[in-house]
């Protein structure tokens, strides 16, 4: 959330805070394997069951390449041993394998990737086919699956407010699996951390937990991801939803850990030849996010927060008053209660402060600005709903069957029981009523959840009971999902949006959008905005952003910090300024030169619609990120030893990203900066910001270069060959119009050949490319020799309020002479404007959406 500001935080909430400390250190281990024998096997369907002398071992293959395993023991199980797979997705299609054996192996593989299980002792290790190795191995197990023990340290006050820490420890059993690593592979994953980019070497707790006012250290926030993701082209997914842990090679060297204290004992392995390609094998399986609505990649005004509706429309209307885009407005927890304690639960709007809510919303709506409200999952026993959640029977219970009742920051409370259909019902009758009111899209906060004791009991729809712990991590993932299809219930034909900030391996599936929590308003809470970024998206949550400028503390506005958040925010998922309100997080609050400075940045934002929304069509069809690190760009068999090492320690390298294929940004994270060092990939790279009288300035890539800065611009540079569609400035995406579009290309005759597709929808509709309710624009361009050829096509069914045709702005960069002859499908045209200052030649034209090609000498 945003817990708490300052002001708040008192010794009481201190020691709230101090209780929840947990330490975990897992202190033995008791291995099975090397006492598992294989018995039999049998294939069932397009699953291969495998009997051995402990364990029932149930393998499944999806896709192009990933194999998901599952060990039943045959004694010695953990609670909750039966649930189900929350990371697979609903209805997820099985490939078959192709099945040899021989006395001492089975070998189950798929496509390129096989599974070679050893028969005895039981183990399983994962080869891929390459093209230059018939089977490189990617992972083994170790000794396979394991018991164990864990101490679980919690710190709590000696006395009753006092800040001497007493450690009590509770002995905990686990089981998990322990694998083989190589020598020199790198490991990102853990999800939400700030550990550096390549994690290995760390261990950590896999229990989603609020990290208030972190900075540049974190081993536990509010999303954990159980997988990892090698520099060997593999993913392994712990598809555990339990309390666990996870060692990555540091309590021993080359080994890889996971265990929890409950659940399920299963992984998942997913290979490929290339890392897009296994982010596509890994969302096959997970599932894909579905495109989001067209508004949500636009400006929003949050804070914590609005108090009344007349603060709401004043907001709204100094941001258009100021020339600021705007499309959404954040209500936080304000609109039901006038104040922090004691409302949590009522879910509907304190009337004194917002008198007539549906009118405001529809005003907003009329001026372009859609309505968003938080929502928690705690329902205070103070609060008005309380009385009738314990009837309806919505909320988790304890061993007595009662609602389970527990104290926090906000007051006693319950806990809404998501996994449970009363409990979804009840919430769902809450979203409807808004939904009517005109509310377009949830913020779900405090999903972790919060505060989650652990003898909480959660009722499955089959009647199965299992405590807290058993389910702690995908308590978030359940609510999105609870929300999601009852939107779509709701209304089929609008897309739905859905904040939270806590979910599990899969959740993009249910249009989940994360924030990296209450992040410090500091430099220190922005330098490691791009690794929590990058280590997300690598994991199918390609929209995870922050709170930009800020949330937590900060005594007085860093006009130069807050400035550099907002520039490096219109190159991430995301953009919205969230933050407490001691200082304001909107833009329109502060001095001139910093609107000034950030109004042109907000707008490009706005211009890059179209670009943004091709990013966001590609990561709903084969789960490539917006945000992408630089070892995409050096992703390739290396056959010398310096060509390894560079590849390497790319992967440490957070300080740079690609957003999609065009831009390379570069954040400024530190005070005074004039310039900041840039590793650039092989190519061509040009500055993006230049001064409208000069030709932008071209790099070579393949090297380190210093780039300057001043605070009104930020380091991002192009890549030659690059196509970068935009349109004119709109107030909000209410005034969306893609029949004016502006195309950029940056020529360069080291790129002989280019090519770009364009995706285009009504920006709205569900399932618009499952439905073929969209448009194709596709650029091409051909350097030959002291001739330049571009050519534009257009495919795809089209959808309801497609332009007929377009007026087509062309801007080449790098024509460093003003060209002989120019034709439009053998029609010389005399319009173009070639300017000398910068380079760039610019021809305007028609576009019936014909094949188009235009030849430039």
């Amino acid at each position: 959330m945003r817990l708490f500001t300052v002001k708040y935080l008192t010794a009481n909430l201190l020691t709230r805070l101090l209780t929840c400390s947990l330490i975990y250190l897992v202190i033995s281990t008791q291995a099975l394997a090397s006492t598992n024998k294989y018995l039999s096997h049998k294939l069932a369907g397009n699953t291969v069951v495998i009997s051995t002398n402990l364990a029932t071992v149930t393998l499944n293959a999806y896709g192009e390449g990933a194999i998901a395993i599952h060990y039943q023991s045959h004694k010695d199980k953990l609670p909750a041993s039966q649930l189900p797979s929350f990371a697979i997705k609903e209805h997820a299609v099985t490939s078959r394998f192709v099945i040899t054996e021989n006395n001492e192996l089975l070998t189950l593989t798929l496509n390129k990737l096989s599974a070679v299980i050893n028969k005895s002792p039981f183990s399983i290790s994962y080869y891929q086919k390459s093209n230059y190795q018939e089977n490189k191995l990617l992972i083994a197990e170790e000794q396979g699956f394991f018991s164990g023990t864990v101490n679980e340290v919690t710190e709590i006050p000696t006395l009753e407010g006092s800040s001497t820490l007493t450690k009590v420890t509770k002995k905990l059993a686990v089981q998990g699996f322990r694998f083989h690593l190589n020598d020199s592979e790198k490991l990102l994953g853990g999800g939400e951390r700030v550990l550096g980019m390549d994690r290995r070497g760390h261990s950590f707790p896999l229990y989603n937990r609020a990290h208030y006012g972190y900075s540049t250290h974190s081993e536990q926030m509010n999303f954990s991801i159980p997988a990892v993701m090698s520099s060997n082209k593999y993913i392994v997914l712990f598809d555990n939803s339990a309390k666990g842990y996870m060692d990555l090679a540091k309590k021993e060297q080359n080994i890889l850990e996971f265990s929890a204290v409950a659940g399920r004992m299963a992984y998942i392995v997913f290979s490929a030849d290339s890392y897009p390609q296994l982010l596509n094998n890994y969302v096959d399986v997970t599932g894909k996010q579905p495109l989001p609505p067209r508004w949500s990649l636009g400006n929003y005004a949050s804070r914590f927060g609005y108090r009344s509706e007349a603060e709401v429309r004043a907001t709204v209307n100094k941001f258009i008053d100021l020339d600021f885009p705007l499309d959404a407005l954040i209500l936080d927890l304000y609109w039901f209660g006038k104040d922090i304690k004691g409302h949590m639960g009522n879910l509907a709007w304190d009337k004194n402060a917002f008198p007539e809510p549906e009118k405001m919303i529809a005003d907003l709506k009329a001026q372009g600005v859609k309505t968003i409200l938080i929502t928690e999952p705690f329902v205070l026993s103070t609060s008005s709903k309380w009385q009738d959640a314990v009837e309806q029977q919505a909320l988790a219970q304890d061993e007595h069957g009662n609602a389970k009742q527990f104290d926090f920051y906000f007051g006693n409370t319950g806990l809404v029981d998501v996994f449970n259909k009363k409990g979804r019902d009840w919430f769902n009758d809450i979203y409807k009523t808004l939904y009517q009111q005109g509310i377009t899209g949830w913020w779900g906060d405090l999903g972790e959840p919060e505060v989650h004791p652990s003898d909480t009991l959660h009722t499955l729809d089959d009647g199965t009971v299992v405590n807290a712990d058993a389910i702690h991590n995908v308590y978030g993932h359940q609510w999105a999902k609870m929300v999601f299809e009852h939107q779509l219930k709701m209304n089929p034909e609008q897309r739905p949006f859905i904040l939270m900030r806590s979910g599990f391996a899969g959740s993009q599936r249910y249009g989940m959008i994360p924030w990296t929590g209450d992040v410090s308003r500091s430099w220190d809470g922005l330098k490691p905005q791009v690794e929590l970024s990058l280590q997300m998206s690598l994991l199918g949550m390609a929209y995870t952003h922050s709170d930009l400028g800020g949330f937590a503390g900060g005594e007085e506005f860093d006009q130069e910090m807050y400035i550099r958040w907002l520039q490096y925010g219109v190159f991430q998922p995301i953009y919205r300024p969230h933050g407490q309100d001691n200082i304001a997080p909107e833009v329109v609050f502060h001095d001139q030169e910093t609107q000034d400075i950030l109004r042109k940045f907000i707008k490009l934002r706005y211009k890059l619609l179209p670009y943004n929304y091709t990013l966001a069509y590609e990561n709903s069809t084969t789960g490539m990120p917006l945000m992408r690190p630089l070892f995409f760009e050096q992703e390739l068999e290396n056959k010398f030893k310096h060509e390894q090492e560079n590849y390497l320690a790319s992967f440490d390298n957070a300080s740079s990203y690609l957003w999609g294929d065009a831009l390379l940004v570069t954040p400024v994270v530190a005070a005074n900066v004039s310039s900041v060092a840039v590793n650039l990939p092989a190519g061509v790279w040009f500055d993006y910001f230049t001064d409208d009288n000069e030709p932008a300035k071209k790099h070579q890539g393949g090297q380190t270069i210093n780039l300057p800065t001043s605070l009104a611009t930020l380091p991002v540079l192009v890549r030659a060959g690059a196509f970068i569609p935009m349109i004119d400035d709109i107030q909000s995406t209410q005034d969306y119009d893609a029949s004016q579009l502006t195309l950029h290309y940056y020529a360069d005759k080291s790129v002989t050949s280019a090519n770009y597709e364009m995706y285009e929808d009504d920006g709205k509709t569900y399932q618009n490319i499952e439905k073929g309710l969209f448009e194709l624009l596709q650029f091409s361009a051909k350097q030959q020799q002291k001739q330049l050829t571009i050519t534009l096509k257009r495919t795809g069914n089209g959808y309801k309020g497609m332009p007929k045709e377009r007026t087509m702005t062309l801007v080449i960069h790098n024509i460093d002479q003003a060209p002989n002859k120019i034709t439009l499908n053998n029609k010389v045209i005399n319009n173009a404007i070639w300017q000398a200052k910068d380079h760039s030649l610019t021809v305007t034209f028609t576009w019936q959406h014909q094949p188009l090609t235009l030849t430039i000498q």
